[in-house]
């Protein structure tokens, strides 16, 4: 068994403490490359941001949970020698079994989601619970979820949303012993989260989702006060990446996505930690794709991924700067 704290990890006890006083979130960045680790610590040490180097079920099949392991204990040397000791998570995000849990926190990770939302009640109780139970014996942190996201992303599926049932947080929380929850108020996974139909139009002419059910999350602050909460699905589907993507030969559906303003706000309540990951993809995409359209007889891996990289960083720099509000927060 490795201990994440032998790699200069930590968990997200005081990271989300300190964020629900200073109303910022902590941005939850998926990765499974080298590059998109770079981006993200990058953009945290620029901004000096506390972050979270989200990992799921797929990500550590496609990258080794060894390699990602150490590409953690990397991203911390990597964050000292850029010059800012920021604080680093290593999260399991959707976690679905006890087994691929307790193998995440074995090998080194600071904190794990137990995703039981597609269960009974009794049985996302009884699974967060044995997953909650096995994690504290060292001191690793472990999210729960009630209510379920629609959408695609990774090994995630569901076709229709479920809202949390404010009702049912005080009882899941009392008996779980969970460190978050994740709840569902209307964002969804996936690029395409919704489709211009469903949208309208606001008075500059852009369409705009539903909002989000902030009345749903004011009350489960009500009912379990000065709890971290989490916001999955929450990319906001940059309409000029798109546009990029598709002017070089791609078919993305038309889709929106979450408003950062709306994300703005939830960073400001009981919303903690917000999951961002289909905008990363749209923005490494679109620049690899311009690269091999523009420069048809590159073929150096570097030339493509370097630019994607560098993309990456930008569209991070602004989520923390602008959407969650944690620069300067590392210090």
């Amino acid at each position: 068994m490795v201990s994440y704290k032998e790699l200069g990890l930590v968990n997200t006890r005081e990271m989300f403490r300190k964020a629900m006083e200073g109303k910022y979130a902590i941005a939850a960045f998926n990765f499974n490359n080298m590059e998109q680790m770079q981006a993200i610590i990058q953009a945290a040490v620029e901004c000096q941001s506390p972050v979270i180097l989200q990992v799921s079920s797929g990500a550590r099949k496609y990258a080794n949970q060894t390699l990602l392991r150490y590409m953690a204990q990397g991203a911390v040397e990597y964050a000292k020698e850029l010059g800012c000791a920021i604080p680093v998570t290593l999260h399991l995000d959707h976690g679905d079994t006890f087994e691929l849990c307790k193998s995440c926190i074995d090998m080194g990770f600071s904190s794990v989601m137990i995703d039981g939302s597609h269960h009974s009640s009794d049985e996302n109780v009884e699974l967060t619970r044995r997953v909650v139970e096995y994690a504290h014996q060292y001191d690793v942190t472990v999210e729960g979820e009630l209510g379920v996201l629609a959408g695609v992303e990774d090994e995630v599926s569901a076709e229709h949303h479920t809202y949390t049932r404010p009702e049912e947080v005080e009882d899941f929380v009392s008996k779980t012993g969970v460190d978050s929850l994740a709840i569902s108020i209307g964002t969804s996974h996936g690029a395409n989260k919704f489709r211009p139909e469903q949208c309208t139009r606001n008075e500059e002419g852009i369409l705009v989702p539903p909002p989000l059910r902030f009345d749903i999350l004011e009350e489960i602050e009500k009912r379990i006060p000065g709890f971290p909460i989490v916001l999955h699905g929450s990319s906001s589907v940059p309409q000029d990446k798109v546009a990029i993507i598709n002017q070089y030969g791609g078919a993305l559906k038309d889709a929106i996505g979450i408003p950062e303003d709306q994300l703005r706000r939830a960073a400001t309540s009981s919303v903690c930690k917000i999951n961002i990951d289909s905008d990363g993809r749209l923005a490494m995409t679109a620049a690899v794709r311009e690269v091999m359209a523009t420069k048809p007889a590159e073929f150096d891996p570097r030339k493509y991924l370097g630019p994607a990289r560098d993309s990456l960083k930008e569209l991070y720099k602004h989520k923390l700067i602008n959407v969650l509000g944690s620069a300067g927060k590392a210090l």
